[in-house]
């Protein structure tokens, strides 16, 4: 891996009105790194990376390019980015093939390339179909490969998958994993969905409130805490009381009130777990369920916001 970033972002701060968005962030990111930035709405995730694209300009600090600023380097910069926005509308009458080889004229390809395009998103049944015809997944495959089609060294994707069904959430996970194996391409991949993450990047920057908590690989994230496990429990509705539970003790518990059910980290089964139960019995509260499990990317930004992801 190249040493050189082909992406720097240096102090950045956004704001709108009353609200940072984004609060001096500092990232790098290189050659051939499919990096996701994971983190719920309204993290600042899109401001981050529509100024990354050139769309919107930082009121403080830098973002450089393959080494160069957005100012006076446009026209050199948008041939090597492929960009994909959370929606993006077309002209319902246009064909597939007619939106492709409209895009295409853009940066002068052939018609081989867009050939080439429909063939990596799958689209070749729908070649002749309008947009106005193509469901949900369709016009994300669509969108993805207009973003692919100037053969971007960089690719910029802002939650692609938003509002698809799994089928179709992993036929675009195809796409990228395909993407991934067979170029160099950088990838900025923003979402809120756990899996996609650990699925696609190799890289994982955790993201909230305008300011980055934590980077780096899967394993790296989670293994500072390998050893523990988690106990999710649900508790008898007759005794049941919130207040009961976060009385003062070794444990920190997390609950969740709508689905009512608790969390916490254990780190050894042998000894932990006898003191939660002797916690449990001296609030008099019964257990109704217990569980194990490994700990997840969930549960790291629960520990770091006091929060899950989706909340």
């Amino acid at each position: 891996m190249d040493q050189v970033p082909v992406i720097e972002v240096k102090a950045v701060h956004k704001s709108f009105k009353t609200v940072h968005a984004v609060k001096g962030i500092d990232l790098r990111i290189f050659k051939g790194q499919f990096v996701a930035l994971l983190g719920p709405n309204g993290a600042g995730k899109t401001t981050l990376v529509e100024m990354i694209e050139g769309i919107q300009k930082p009121d403080q600090g830098e973002i450089h390019i393959m080494g160069k600023k957005w100012r006076g380097n446009e026209d050199e910069l948008h041939q090597i980015i492929g960009i994909s926005l959370q929606e993006t509308r077309y002209i319902d009458k246009l064909t597939v093939w007619e939106t492709l080889k409209l895009f295409s004229s853009f940066f002068n390809l052939e018609k081989d390339r867009v050939n080439e395009i429909i063939d990596i998103t799958g689209l070749e049944e729908k070649r002749k179909s309008y947009i106005v015809n193509l469901s949900g997944g369709q016009r994300q495959r669509l969108a993805m490969g207009i973003s692919l089609l100037n053969s971007p060294k960089i690719l910029l994707l802002d939650e692609p998958t938003t509002g698809l069904d799994p089928n179709a959430r992993r036929e675009i996970w195809s796409i990228l994993l395909k993407l991934k194996q067979q170029s160099e391409t950088s990838l900025i991949l923003t979402t809120h969905y756990m899996e996609e993450a650990e699925q696609l990047c190799n890289h994982i920057i955790i993201i909230d409130q305008g300011e980055i908590l934590k980077e780096g690989t899967l394993e790296q994230l989670l293994d500072e805490s390998q050893d523990k496990k988690i106990v999710e429990f649900t508790l008898e509705e007759s005794q049941f009381s919130a207040d009961l539970l976060m009385t003062p003790s070794a444990f920190h518990i997390h609950w969740d009130p709508v689905n009512k059910k608790g969390s916490l980290e254990i780190n050894q089964l042998e000894t932990d777990l006898p003191e939660f139960f002797k916690f449990l019995n001296q609030r008099n509260l019964q257990l109704k369920n217990l569980e194990f499990r490994k700990r997840t990317l969930d549960d790291l930004f629960t520990q770091l916001t006091g929060r899950h992801l989706h909340e």
